[in-house]
C-alpha cells in the first residue's frame, strides 16, 4: 500500500526528532577557518573520505591561504599540496579556477547564492547546498552516498538521481530541518546504517523503516 504524503512527513519528522535526540549536534565534518576553506574542503572531498581531507587542508590553507594565493600559485604547486587525494590533478585545476572566479568577480568573497555557487568548477548542488547551509545558515538538503542509500532504505525516494532525491526530500521535511537532517543522516549512515551490512539490531530508528520491517 502506497503511503500518503501527509503519513510520510509524520514518519519522516519522527525520523529526524529520534536522530536529533540522540546524536549529539553536528555541522560539517570538514575543518575550516572561513567560509573559503570550507568551500575548498567540500569540493576535494567529492569521491573522498573527510578524514583524507582534513589531513590535506591545514597545510594546503597555511601556503595557500586565500583565493589570490591560488591564483598565483603554480598548478604543480597546488597538485603536489593536495596529492593524495582522489582525483587531485582535476581538483587542482577547479579550485585555481573557482579562486580565480571569486577574486575576479565576487572580491575574493563565497556568494551566498545556489546559482551563483554551481557554476564554480567543481561546485554542483551537493557543495553549494553544503557551504550555503553551513555558512550561510540558508537550508537546503545535501544529497549525498548516506543521505541517497538512508532515504532510499527508509522509502523517502524511489529516485537514484540525487537532484531527484533532494526533490523528493523537501517534500517530507519542513525547511528549518533541512542544514541538520542531512549533517543528522550522514552521521547514522557511517556509524549504524552501514552500505554493505546495516547493523539493524542496533538501528534508533528501525521502527520507522520500511526495509528493516520487510528484512524482519
Amino acid at each position: 500500500m502506497r503511503e500518503s504524503l501527509k503519513n510520510a512527513q509524520e514518519r519522516a519528522q519522527r525520523v529526524f526528532d529520534c536522530l536529533n535526540d540522540h546524536y549529539p549536534p553536528v555541522t560539517t565534518f570538514l575543518t575550516h577557518k572561513n567560509t573559503f576553506e570550507l568551500l575548498i574542503a567540500v569540493i576535494l572531498s567529492a569521491q573522498c573520505t573527510d578524514e583524507r581531507v582534513n589531513l590535506v587542508t591545514p597545510t594546503l590553507f597555511e601556503v595557500l591561504p586565500n583565493p589570490r594565493a591560488f591564483v598565483e600559485a603554480s598548478l604543480d604547486d597546488i597538485q603536489g599540496l593536495i596529492n593524495s587525494i582522489n582525483f587531485f590533478n582535476n581538483k587542482a585545476k577547479n579550485i585555481q579556477l573557482t579562486s580565480q572566479i571569486l577574486l575576479e568577480k565576487y572580491q575574493s568573497k563565497v556568494p551566498k547564492s545556489l546559482d551563483d555557487l554551481i557554476q564554480l568548477p567543481g561546485v554542483g548542488r551537493k557543495t553549494a547546498n553544503v557551504v550555503l547551509g553551513q555558512a550561510f545558515g540558508i537550508p537546503g538538503i545535501t544529497v549525498d552516498t548516506h543521505v541517497k542509500r538512508l532515504t532510499q532504505r527508509l522509502k523517502f525516494t524511489k529516485n537514484d538521481d540525487p537532484v531527484k532525491i533532494e526533490m523528493d526530500l523537501i517534500k517530507r521535511w519542513p525547511t528549518d530541518l533541512w542544514i541538520d537532517l542531512s549533517s543528522l543522516l550522514i552521521l547514522h549512515g557511517r556509524q549504524v546504517c552501514d552500505a554493505r551490512k546495516p547493523n539493524c539490531g542496533k538501528c534508533i530508528i528501525a521502527s520507522e523503516c520500511p526495509s528493516f520491517k520487510l528484512s524482519d
